[in-house]
């Protein structure tokens, strides 16, 4: 029954870290979708599925590693490591604030949301005395969070790609490319493909992070070009 319980407790924060409602800024960014759209890569909703799968196989490939290797370095250490890391790797400047905003108000949040969870207030509070030499990567800091939490490799690793899932097809659905109903019943038809994408770059070593989609790295750094734009990325 004990153990029951604790399941049970983890679940109910797997449940909080998914939901739209925990204020990260997630649905400010759209991947790229707003510029691939302005400059024709996507014209409409056929195209949508296609594109979305290519940035889950870009974020697999590129991120996954260090929400992987986060999650295993719980110390400021090895996490700052890996956040210098991410910060080298990343060469698209759009993409990168992104990562940057998000992972911030991510640790912000999850700092004042999980307050019972000490070690969290620690490692911020080490990393913003930093003197600026972290850059609060979204990818380690959730895979650190989920380590700190208690939640599983696997789980820590499909949650982050449901996450980009979620927020490109949402970010659809704002730009009018496609209808909510439409939004769901796309995202249901990817979730085979998305878990084969997690399968296929899962527990990868940092030195493995790599981009497969050049091009959509390449169409998001045109973003801050567009003329006019809703989203930050």
């Amino acid at each position: 029954m004990v153990g029951f319980e604790v399941d049970s407790h983890l679940q109910w924060s797997q449940w909080q870290l998914l939901d739209s409602i925990l204020p990260t800024g997630g649905f400010a960014h759209s991947y790229g979708l707003e510029a691939s759209i302005q400059t024709r890569i996507v014209t409409g909703p056929e195209d949508l599925k296609l594109y979305v799968i290519h940035v889950l196989d870009n974020i697999g490939s590129l991120l996954l590693p260090f929400v992987h290797n986060a999650h295993k370095s719980l110390d400021f250490e090895s996490w700052s490591k890996l956040d210098r890391w991410l910060e080298a790797t990343m060469t698209n400047e759009i993409s990168r604030k992104a990562s940057t905003s998000q992972g911030s108000a991510l640790l912000r949040v999850a700092t004042s949301v999980f307050a019972e969870v000490p070690h969290l207030k620690q490692l911020r509070d080490i990393a913003l005395s930093s003197s600026g030499a972290i850059s609060f990567h979204h990818a380690p800091i959730f895979g650190l969070l989920c380590g700190i939490l208690g939640f599983d490799a696997c789980f820590s690793q499909r949650a982050y790609m449901f996450m980009a899932m979620r927020d490109v097809l949402s970010a659809s659905t704002r730009l009018n490319l496609i209808g909510p109903l439409g939004a769901a019943k796309l995202q249901h038809q990817i979730a085979p493909i998305a878990e084969q994408m997690v399968m296929k770059w899962m527990d990868r070593p940092i030195e493995e992070a790599c981009q497969t989609i050049p091009l959509l790295d390449t169409v998001q750094g045109c973003h801050a070009y567009l003329f006019s734009r809703l989203f930050c990325s």
